[in-house]
């Protein structure tokens, strides 16, 4: 079943008429057509992709059988209006998390008649939630490529190199090798500057101590993400305690991962061994999140998680647990892993984890 008829099946389930879709994402989700400045409507029978010259050829092109393209000459919102009526269509969801309040005006103004409501966004990020077959083997392609980026740059970096030309060097290589984009700003963050989960790379020379590269590739909309921390230098004796501290968290919580695993029992695990080694206070965020076209999807393995919240076949998760010390140095060690559709746990991520040195 298409993501497209699954939505469909939904709409009627929940009893509804129609949906109208304009977030670029979930477009592309329903399409399989990445495009701007279009709109999507569907229909429990029939589905359209509205877009204008732009994109009419490589649309044509691209989408299946189940969509018909259009190119509305009186503008997109009267083109739905006719194809509601056609369709005599009643019940209408529009994209409650993206819409924005000015876009809900012309749809209130242009629609009139028809009983438009909030409800796409949730519906459509249920559906995106569980991950089929072919979703988690681009999930696989996506990081294929990141692995091989993170090999490349252990054999490109030098002293010289300023942690901007690491976070470059990684993205030019991963859209060298397939990736379409790169998945989020790129992290790598040395020194002191390893202290900030999300540091920003400075256009300053490596500094000794930890390196911590958080990066992910995106491929056919998809993405991954993954963080490995080397020394620039000579590891001492804490800086080994800490790194090994961080790298059995995350093997202990990835052991206990399985479907069925309480989302927030998974970051305690975790958190309690960082806890436990000294370091309270020191892992600010949560162990993992979600991944799919978007890099922070549900669900979310964190404290604050949903007692209700278990990993089920289909979810993407990262295991990410990180200690932080403020204004000194930080390392985080992250995988990403699968609840499989036949119920086995697969982690996407190879490269390795056993501390590195540098120089």
């Amino acid at each position: 079943m298409s993501h497209l008829t699954r939505f469909q099946a939904l709409l009627t389930e929940k009893g509804f008429d129609a949906a109208i879709v304009s977030d670029q994402m979930n477009q592309r989700y329903l399409s399989g057509f990445d495009f701007q400045d279009g709109t999507v409507l569907v229909t429990r029978k029939k589905a359209y992709l509205l877009t204008d010259f732009r994109y009419i050829e490589a649309a044509v092109a691209q989408v299946g059988p189940e969509f018909e393209v259009l190119t509305p000459e009186e503008g997109h919102l009267a083109c739905i209006g006719s194809l509601l009526s056609d369709h005599a269509c009643q019940t209408v969801l529009t994209e409650e998390e993206s819409l924005s309040c000015s876009q809900y005006a012309k749809y209130t103004e242009k629609l009139q008649g028809f009983s438009l409501s909030g409800g796409a966004s949730r519906l459509l990020s249920d559906l995106r939630l569980c991950k089929d077959d072919m979703e988690l083997e681009t999930i696989a392609r996506a990081q294929a490529v990141t692995d091989a980026a993170f090999a490349h740059i252990l054999g490109q970096m030098t002293p010289e190199m300023t942690e901007i030309d690491v976070a470059l060097e990684l993205e030019f290589f991963m859209r060298r090798n397939g990736a379409e984009a790169i998945a989020f700003e790129t992290i790598a963050v040395s020194g002191s500057n390893s202290s900030r989960p999300h540091g920003v790379p400075r256009p300053v020379r490596l500094e000794k101590g930890f390196l911590t590269m958080d990066f992910g590739a995106r491929v056919d909309g998809y993405c991954s993400d993954m963080t490995r921390t080397v020394v620039l230098g000579q590891a001492d004796a804490e800086m080994k305690r800490l790194y090994q501290t961080v790298l059995k968290a995350q093997t202990k919580a990835l052991a206990a991962a399985c479907e069925g695993a309480v989302c927030k029992e998974l970051d305690r695990i975790a958190r309690d061994i960082i806890d436990g080694e000294g370091y309270r206070g020191c892992f600010g965020h949560s162990l993992g999140h979600g991944v799919g076209m978007l890099v922070h999807e549900n669900p979310r393995l964190s404290p604050g998680a949903d007692p209700a919240s278990k990993l089920q076949r289909g979810h993407v998760v990262t295991f990410e647990p990180g200690i932080y010390l403020n204004g000194k140095y930080g390392c985080r060690i992250e995988d990403m892993v699968a609840i499989r559709n036949d119920g086995a746990v697969h982690n996407f991520t190879h490269s390795p984890k056993e501390l590195i040195e540098l120089f």
